[in-house]
């Protein structure tokens, strides 16, 4: 049976390729998550979930099939933007994100990646520039795949795991319930104006306007 990449690559293939916009692609957008239907609703997902919001806003959509990855274009505060979400499994985001970012010779500073954090509670965000990945697998294997760690994150509260005993990986592959889900959805555009803040180039007032405890 084939695997994904191989069904990337014949997609790829199939696809014809974008009309040249006039303006050079300067910056990444990636929402992190696993692939599959039964991922859609977890915690790990959020930054799939955030992505929806970020399509929306921008008249975009992530249909095609590049770098391992589902991609899209849109212009985000003046800048022509790729945006992705990886198909490669959270623990592998990087090989994704690194692909584009060779592709396209973009810079790790005009990176920006959304996240799940459980660190922070449901309804709580953080702008990061740069820095350890917090536990995040995701975030860790772009560090790893483009040897680097400054990158712009969005980080999303999911809550902690209930309880010590709970086996991490199960809780951040449970689902929301959905009074969590609404508060979440309240930061998506918030999310938005932070990612265009962060292209602008102006990381502080990103922080001010997303950063918040929940």
């Amino acid at each position: 049976m084939s695997d994904i990449f191989d069904i990337f690559k014949r997609l790829e293939s199939r696809q014809a390729p974008a009309a040249s916009p006039s303006l050079p692609l300067t910056h990444i957008v990636v929402g992190l998550g696993n692939p599959g239907r039964e991922y859609a609703r977890t915690r790990h997902n959020t930054g799939f979930l955030c992505m929806d919001a970020v399509c929306e806003k921008y008249g975009a959509a992530t249909d095609r099939a590049r770098f391992q990855a589902l991609t899209g274009e849109a212009v985000i505060a003046g800048a022509r933007c790729l945006l992705m979400r990886p198909q490669t499994m959270m623990n592998l985001s990087g090989c994704a994100v690194a692909d584009a970012a060779h592709f396209y010779k973009i810079p790790s500073d005009h990176i920006i990646v959304i996240s799940d954090d459980i660190n922070l509670n449901v309804g709580a965000m953080r702008v990061r520039l740069k820095g350890s990945d917090g536990g995040q697998k995701g975030i860790r294997s772009i560090i790893n795949c483009l040897g680097t760690d400054e990158f712009s994150r969005i980080r999303i509260g999911v809550g902690a795991k209930p309880n010590p005993d709970y086996d991490l990986a199960d809780w951040v592959l449970s689902e929301f319930s959905a009074s969590d889900m609404e508060t979440l959805k309240t930061l998506f555009p918030i999310a938005c104006e932070g990612i265009e803040l962060l292209i602008k180039g102006q990381p502080e007032k990103a922080m001010q306007v997303c950063n918040r405890k929940g």
